[in-house]
This record gives C-alpha cells, structure tokens and sequence, in this order.
C-alpha cells in the first residue's frame, strides 16, 4: 500500500442531475408517460432487454434524454431499491400553499361535494406514497398535510404512488388546527379516526362535503387536531390486531365515502 493511501480506496457518489428528481420503476414512468408528463432524462440498465423498448421509445419520443448504465449505477442512486432497471429524472414534485386550497374549495363547492384526506403526523415516505394513491383512486380533491412533522414528496413517495403524487394535489399548511377551523367555514364535516371512539365509521354520513383526518401510526391524532374535529370514529376491529396500517385505514375509509356517495346519487 502506497503511504497516505486509503485502505479500500474512495467510493464514488452517483447523484441525480442537478435539479431534478428520481422516479423508478416500470409503473412510475409509465404513469409519468401516459401524462405527456415526460422526463428529462432517462437512465436504463444495459441489457435491460426488450421489456423496455416500448416505454424507452415512448420516453424518447416525449423528448427525453437516454443514458444507459450498469446496474450497480442504478443500485447506487436508487439505495438497492426495485428500480426494475429504470430510473427517470424529473422536476421535484412541491405541495401547493393553502390558499390555493381554499380557492380551489369553491370551485369544487360548485360540482361535487369535496372529499379530503387529511394526514396528521404521517412521517412515514412509504406511508404517503400508499395514502395518496388511495386518494387518487377514490377520486379525492386533494391531501392535507402540516408543513412540519410530515413526510416529504420524494422519490420514494412518488415510486409507491404509482403516478398518484403527480395527479393529486397535495396542500401543505402551517397549522393544522387552524386549518380544520377553516374548513368548517366552507361547511366542510371533519371525522377523525381514533380505535377509541365510540362510534363506527359505517354509522356516519359521508355524502356531504368531508375531510377524513388519518394520525400518524401508533401516536395517532394529536390533541388539537382532535379537538378540531366534528366526529370521532372508528373501523371495526374483528380479530387479534388493535389497528391497521395508517394507508390501509386510509383507504377503507375513502372508500366507504365513495360507497356512500354513490348509493346517494
């Protein structure tokens, strides 16, 4: 060993291109390209073989750039993650300020009864992801989230959402107590759920406008967010567990809104 050298010698960093954001995986980019929403550039893994070629060229054709790469590059960038051989580079995704929120609650006044998911404390990147593409399918306007204690909107967020961090918009807010007072303004119905709450979910009105408060798993509802709310319920619990994951309840819930909106049309 030459004297001053380092045992192992130095690692390499891969790093995105300055400015954008990874997305991976098969159905990320396909989401991204069904969008006309294409990436600036994409990485593929050499030999990655012909299950590509079709998304390839449709990125191709959508202006995107091509770099192959060895697997180990990808492995590097992504953490190991299931990139499935492709990793796409795009604008980083940013939450919309409330403002926009409360001018867009009009607008949906208008149409239909708004829906919202509202997440509280939800840290967990895998957690959001799966929440928000409960969202997208249950066709809600939007997720609510503080601006501090919340998970960000990365590239893990948007690999798990299948395309669903792109489409649904996500409102990032200072106080969230404040915000739940706000909404009640816009005659919106705010049901938190808490495994000790008297009353079951399917016992609650849903049709009209309404924002579903989910806690972070384990702490669930702060005390404020709590005391915001106009119910309290809970899912019923048959078996062994106390609780579910908070993306699960999420979607149970969402989607008992929609069973409910849909008997009432």
């Amino acid at each position: 060993m030459k004297p001053g050298s380092k045992r192992g010698g130095s690692r390499s960093t891969v790093k995105a291109p300055e400015g954008l954001e990874q997305v991976y995986g098969v159905h990320a980019l396909e989401s991204l390209l069904a969008r006309g929403d294409a990436p600036r550039e994409l990485w593929v893994q050499q030999g990655a073989g012909r299950r590509l070629n079709l998304l390839i060229e449709r990125a191709r054709a959508q202006g995107a750039r091509l770099k192959e790469q060895p697997r180990e590059v990808l492995d590097q960038l992504t953490g190991a993650a299931a990139h499935q051989g492709v990793v796409a580079f795009c604008s980083p995704l940013t939450p919309e300020g409330e403002e926009s929120l409360w001018l867009r609650l009009n607008a949906w006044q208008a149409s239909a009864p708004p829906l919202l998911l509202i997440l509280d404390g939800v840290t967990d990147v895998h957690n959001f992801g799966a929440c928000l593409r409960s969202a997208d399918a249950a066709g809600a306007h939007g997720v609510i989230v503080a601006k501090d204690n919340a998970a960000p909107l990365n590239a893990t967020v948007r690999k798990v959402a299948c395309g669903a961090a792109e489409v649904v918009p996500v409102y990032q807010v200072t106080n969230l107590s404040r915000t739940l007072a706000k909404l009640k303004e816009f005659n919106v119905w705010i049901t938190g759920t808490a495994g000790e709450a008297d009353a079951s979910l399917y016992a609650l009105d849903f049709t009209g406008p309404t924002a579903l408060v989910m806690g972070a798993e384990g702490k669930g509802m702060r005390r404020l967010t709590r005391e915001g709310c106009d119910h309290l319920a809970k899912l019923p619990m048959a078996g062994e567990v106390s609780s579910l994951n908070v993306s699960v309840a999420a979607g149970i819930c969402l989607f008992e809104a929609v069973r409910q909106r849909q008997l009432a049309s």
